[in-house]
């Protein structure tokens, strides 16, 4: 578990490092849930922090973690989200796992996603674990890895 200190320094760390960058950015650091220290950022340009499907701000939180890393001597994980990117496409994911679920069970017949990293699968396979009607695989090697969701025998 980070102090609160700890907590400060980070958020601290997190200022310094966008101001680098040369941008402007509102930085709140969330409570630390299972390890894991939410970081928004609110900034005027989000597509240049989240990039196509979100793989910049997937680098920008990797490279924030090692930087974090070498300042704080605990293990813990951060999660940025830049303007809400994530929220959002978590949502988005969601409903379309529920979509995508109601088709199958309908029409019996499996359908494949387009590839996606390992977290949105995650969110697809979570959201659809507790449905009986369905199952979902992961298939495929990186980066086309893909889920699958098939009707439940």
């Amino acid at each position: 578990m980070l102090t609160s200190q700890e907590i400060t320094n980070i958020k601290n760390v997190v200022e310094e490092f966008f101001e680098k960058m040369n941008i402007s950015a509102e930085i709140k650091v969330g409570a630390c849930h299972q390890d894991t220290l939410p970081i928004d950022v609110k900034v005027q340009e989000p597509q240049i922090l989240i990039g196509e499907r979100g793989q910049t701000l997937l680098e920008v939180q990797r490279l924030l973690k090692a930087i974090l890393r070498r300042k704080i001597d605990k293990s813990f994980y951060i999660d940025l989200d830049i303007n809400g990117y994530k929220k959002k496409k978590i949502e988005y994911l969601r409903q379309l796992a529920r979509s995508i679920a109601d088709d199958v069970t309908l029409t019996k017949k499996e359908k494949v996603l387009p590839p996606m990293p390992a977290y949105e699968r995650r969110i697809i396979h979570l959201e659809l674990a507790d449905r009986r009607s369905v199952t979902t695989e992961s298939i495929g090697k990186e980066p086309k890895r893909r889920v699958v969701v098939r009707p439940y025998p």
